[in-house]
């Protein structure tokens, strides 16, 4: 029978024997928990313990997990939130919206459950599936003591997800995680103790050679760039927010790119040797040189944006240790990375290269946000496909696809902005769609609303059909 009196200190702070248990009847940790967060009030010093305990049902859940034959569904890694240390090694394949994920959400008391969960729940569904972990009570919630899903940064900033949101994982920004709290508690939310307290020291980047680490960086993040397709570009300027299931490839490299910024930072202020600190950043900018040999110009702007940083620039006697060959060629990276006149010189450096190649996606972005907002789509009932042809075509070229010819037909080439326009509009996917195949640089907009309606092309023009 199960023990219903609280736990006594000794009992509960010694958790080794209940090792041989928790592998054979792997509820017993869960229910070991339960009873010591009754006592939580009672022993304050269970905190520790608690966390332990969430360490050792996590262990448990994937050994179970690890011993059952392999569901239909693989479940894919995030490359900031992977269940195991060794899943970021693992080959990276294109998300869609209903690929399911492992991520962990934090309690107040910073233990944490390892939900399973698809890459666009919604925050209601994140909240179920923690609810069911914590075996949260249906009377709990019918008090006011309701779970809400919490995004915290390391400076503590922390913002209350609304519970009709969409495929956050792929949105969290640098160094933040969930938390699930009730209203009570929200306030006395901290950032985790690995966050705000960093210990000054060597990591493994002063031991690696520049070479490895550029090429290791390159490799990445082809895995990371090889995945998205040129529509999630379109649809990431036209939906917004709305079509962050469509974009979760694009999404990840954006947060990456950002990831690389802020690692180059650290690196440098956590080395607190003047003449290490020196070296490391001469070895920043050696790697920055790689990349951009390598044609990965998204980790070489990364790098010089994060030398770049203000927090680095005042490192005075640190850049005047660096040896005047470094000075000239990071002064030529500045240059290459000028936004002066639209980015002329970045762009001309481009023009030069040949397939395949890593392109600096944000900068992708900023031109297909121009020609959007530069133009409208819909005017006087009237669709402008030459603008979505644009866009579309700006898409494709510079999404460093080589397995597939850009089609020459430029009006044909519009049928994907068409399309994602359409999704826009009417908030709905739209798949299989027959459309003319000779445009106007205008389409009527009622019948284009026929098209979707009755999913026909026109009379009188020639069909061709376009699944996304």
């Amino acid at each position: 029978q199960h023990q219903t009196q609280p736990l006594g200190k000794e009992e509960s702070c010694s958790l080794e024997w209940l090792l041989p248990f928790a592998v054979l009847t792997p509820l017993v940790p869960q229910e070991l928990y339960l009873l010591i967060m009754k006592d939580t009030s009672l022993y304050h010093e269970l905190e520790d313990e608690i966390i332990k305990l969430h360490q050792l049902v996590e262990t448990v859940e994937l050994k179970v997990a690890d011993e059952t034959p392999p569901p239909n569904k693989q479940v894919k890694p995030l490359f900031r939130h992977f269940r195991r240390i060794d899943s970021c090694l693992q080959t990276r394949v294109a998300f869609r919206g209903s690929d399911e994920i492992f991520c962990r959400v934090y309690m107040p008391d910073h233990s944490y459950v390892t939900i399973r969960s698809r890459l666009s729940a919604s925050v209601q569904d994140i909240l179920a599936s923690v609810t069911e972990k914590l075996q949260y009570s249906e009377e709990q919630s019918a008090r006011g003591d309701a779970l809400i899903l919490v995004t915290m940064a390391s400076s503590g900033e922390k913002a209350v997800l609304q519970p009709s949101e969409e495929c956050v994982f792929t949105t969290l920004g640098i160094n933040s995680h969930l938390f699930a709290c009730t209203r009570d508690t929200f306030d006395s939310l901290v950032p985790l103790p690995e966050e705000i307290q960093v210990v000054p020291g060597d990591t493994e980047i002063h031991r690696a050679e520049p070479e490895d680490v550029a090429n290791h960086l390159t490799a990445f993040h082809w895995e990371l760039f090889r995945c998205i397709h040129e529509v999630e570009f379109v649809d990431y300027v036209f939906h917004g927010e709305r079509g962050r299931r469509e974009t979760a490839n694009l999404e990840l490299l954006l947060q990456r790119c950002s990831e690389v910024q802020h690692w180059v930072g650290t690196e440098l202020l956590l080395c607190e040797a003047l003449g290490k600190r020196a070296h490391l950043l001469k070895k920043l900018i050696k790697i920055a040189a790689i990349c951009k040999q390598n044609q990965d110009m998204l980790s070489f702007y990364a790098i010089v944006i994060g030398l770049n940083n203000a927090a680095i620039s005042r490192l005075r006697l640190t850049w005047e240790k660096l040896p005047g060959k470094f000075k000239n060629l990071f002064r030529k990276f500045e240059n290459l990375t000028d936004p002066c006149r639209n980015h002329k010189t970045y762009r001309e450096v481009l023009a030069k290269m040949k397939p395949p190649l890593i392109p600096f996606v944000p900068l992708i972005l900023k031109d297909l946000t121009f020609l959007h907002e530069g133009s409208k789509t819909l005017l006087d009932g009237l669709v402008n496909v030459e603008k979505l042809g644009s866009v579309t075509l700006l898409a494709q070229q510079q999404s460093g696809d080589t397995t597939r010819d850009v089609p020459v037909g430029r009006k044909a080439l519009a049928l994907a902005s068409l399309l994602c326009w359409l999704r826009a509009v009417t908030h709905e996917p739209q798949s299989g769609v027959s459309l003319p195949g000779v445009f106007l640089s205008w389409i009527p907009a009622n019948s284009l609303q026929q098209l979707l309606q009755h999913g026909r092309a026109l009379p009188g023009a020639t069909r061709a059909t376009l699944a996304l």
